[in-house]
């Protein structure tokens, strides 16, 4: 049993990015991985957050009606920057985004795509910290289907 799972390879892994200084670290784990399992696809998924009050939400529309369009050119122009240049090309990257809880964004993601491996760092013991990503940490590996390496931050 034990052989079984030191010979696994992996299909589908999935990276989560907040944008982070350990996001950027888990990435570089995410990448060796998938190069290490030749033909792997690395799935790199941002989680935009949602206005947790709908009124928010109007009133950001109202404001900017462009919001939306303005938003995803920052982060397609963040993911070209800070990701892309480092997949080497023999690891076939394929980008996400959704808007939503992180947390459940993630798993669902896991699932419509088959994911066999989830990649994503764990902020720091800092309150904040752990209010904004422990919670999304914990939660994927509780209820992920599929291992979970969750990244420390570097000392």
């Amino acid at each position: 049993m034990v052989d079984k799972l030191w010979q696994q390879q992996y299909r589908k892994m999935l990276f989560c990015t907040d944008f982070s200084a350990n996001a950027d670290r888990a990435f570089v784990f995410a990448v060796r991985a998938a190069q290490r399992n030749p033909g792997c696809e690395l799935h790199l998924l941002h989680v935009i957050p949602e206005p947790p009050a709908q009124f928010w939400k109007g009133y950001i529309y109202e404001v900017d009606e462009d919001v939306d369009a303005r938003a995803k050119r920052e982060i397609d122009a963040k993911l070209a920057e800070a990701y892309q240049p480092h997949v080497p090309p023999e690891v076939k990257l394929i980008i996400a985004m959704r808007i939503g809880e992180a947390r459940q964004k993630i798993l669902e993601y896991a699932q419509e795509q088959g994911i066999d491996l989830i990649i994503l760092g764990r902020q720091g013991a800092g309150a904040v910290g752990k209010i904004l990503f422990g919670n999304v940490t914990e939660r994927v590996v509780r209820k992920a289907e599929c291992p979970v390496l969750v990244i420390p931050p570097a000392k």
